[in-house]
């Protein structure tokens, strides 16, 4: 009585094991109704199976049991859960790969024991251990492979697909695994090194994607933090604009004033005092571009205050591929490596910095120039900061300009480093 009892509890705790862990890998929330759901549906199921087991037996039992068991957690999962036919199969597959390891280790206990029971009660110990370690360490990573993609969800599931089929073939047809030739012999491992490969292959090309994709949203929150800072500058430009507007008035009355009383020398000293005032607020315009205008504008103040001689040549094409932000993030990034670059240089007359941007064949050509206290390290055509964190303004520059089908090269040529790009 007591071996019956234990043989329907190993039936009972495979279902709910098998069954527990293909819905949590289909995705199915931790709620008190959906575990109540669930709990009812294995019971069902195993009620359905046992009257199976009393009318048809145990072989006939088995041969039906995906339709009474696998195939009904897939469509609890696609009724139930909402989830895709192919993940909701492929959590099916899974699960049942994940049987595997209790049944191996519940045949080694019994065959040690030499006692049928032993085997069936290694198999419920392992298969909570197991169900334990495969919530903590593994659902949250098996969501997201066959989640990731159909490509990535297909070939994760297809070992795990074959593997079920192969076992209920050879579960019915136990003179093909054991006949003992080469062929069947070397068949199983044939395909796991096949799917392995497969996997390797296909996960690998994910990754590349998944990197290029990370890539550009990086490069894009660079630009944006870069276009952020250009525009803030001009955001200060106008609001001291507005300033020296509001005051106009003040200035207007003070030179009435001075001219009623004919101070013909105090009003000139005072309009050359007023234009210094305008000068020292209104952008320096190097060409037409009124991004490129800001930026150069920008970065010549910075060049002024860190005692860098900077000098600009700017003729651009009058249609760029580049957007106003890229074209931001693409000169700001190379000026400011070549303001950092100069500030480190002790003799400041020795801080020079050259840009010069032209028009060839309707492209933006861009050389930029500076001197610099120490060589710069490269590493695939890219210089690399010594610093962390550092580094990803060349690797933005990079992106874009190849982003638009140019070309650039970072170099050091007669102590000069040298950004220079086309597109």
């Amino acid at each position: 009585m007591i071996e019956i009892i234990i043989q329907f509890s190993r039936y009972f705790v495979a279902l709910l094991f098998g069954s527990a862990v293909a819905v949590s890998f289909a995705g199915m929330p931790r709620t008190r109704k959906n575990y109540l759901v669930f709990g009812c549906f294995v019971v069902v199921l195993f009620i359905l199976q046992a009257i199976c087991l009393k009318i048809w037996g145990m072989e006939m039992t088995l041969r039906v049991y995906p339709l009474l068991s696998h195939i009904p957690v897939a469509i609890f999962a696609v009724v139930y859960l909402k989830q895709t036919w192919l993940i909701s199969i492929t959590s099916m597959v899974l699960s049942f790969l994940c049987c595997q390891p209790p049944r191996w280790i519940g045949a080694v206990i019994g065959e040690a024991f030499k006692n049928p029971s032993m085997d069936h009660i290694g198999y419920i110990v392992t298969t909570i251990v197991m169900y334990y370690l495969l919530e903590k360490y593994l659902v949250k990573s098996v969501r997201h492979l066959m989640n990731r993609s159909t490509k990535s969800c297909l070939l994760f599931g297809s070992m795990p697909a074959f593997y079920y089929i192969f076992d209920y073939f050879a579960t019915f047809n136990p003179n093909f695994i054991y006949s003992g030739t080469r062929s069947t012999m070397q068949f199983m491992p044939f395909i796991t090194s096949a799917f392995y490969f497969m996997f390797v292959l296909i996960y690998y090309d994910e990754i590349l994607k998944q990197a290029k994709i990370e890539r550009e949203r990086d490069m894009l929150e660079i630009q944006f933090k870069q276009a952020q800072t250009e525009f803030a500058s001009l955001k200060q430009i106008q609001q001291n604009a507005a300033t020296y507007r509001h005051d106009m008035r003040h200035h207007f009355n003070l030179l009435q004033g001075l001219a009623s009383k004919g101070s013909l020398e105090e009003i000139q000293a005072y309009l050359k005092t007023a234009q210094s005032d305008m000068d020292a607020i209104t952008p320096i315009r190097f060409c037409d571009n009124e991004t490129v205008n800001l930026i150069l504008s920008s970065y010549d103040t910075k060049a002024k205050q860190s005692k860098i001689q900077l000098s600009i040549e700017s003729k651009l094409p009058d249609t760029l591929t580049f957007s106003d932000t890229e074209l931001c993030s693409l000169i700001s990034n190379a000026l400011e490596n070549a303001v950092h670059a100069c500030e480190n240089i002790e003799d400041v007359s020795n801080r020079y910095i050259k840009l010069r941007m032209y028009s060839k064949n309707n492209k933006l050509c861009i050389d930029i120039r500076n001197t610099y206290h120490s060589s710069p390290n490269f590493y695939q055509g890219l210089p690399v900061s010594k610093h962390e964190g550092h580094g990803l303004g060349t690797k933005a520059m990079a992106h874009i300009v190849e982003k638009h089908g140019g070309v650039f090269q970072f170099l050091v040529k007669d102590e000069w480093f040298i950004f220079q790009a086309s597109a």
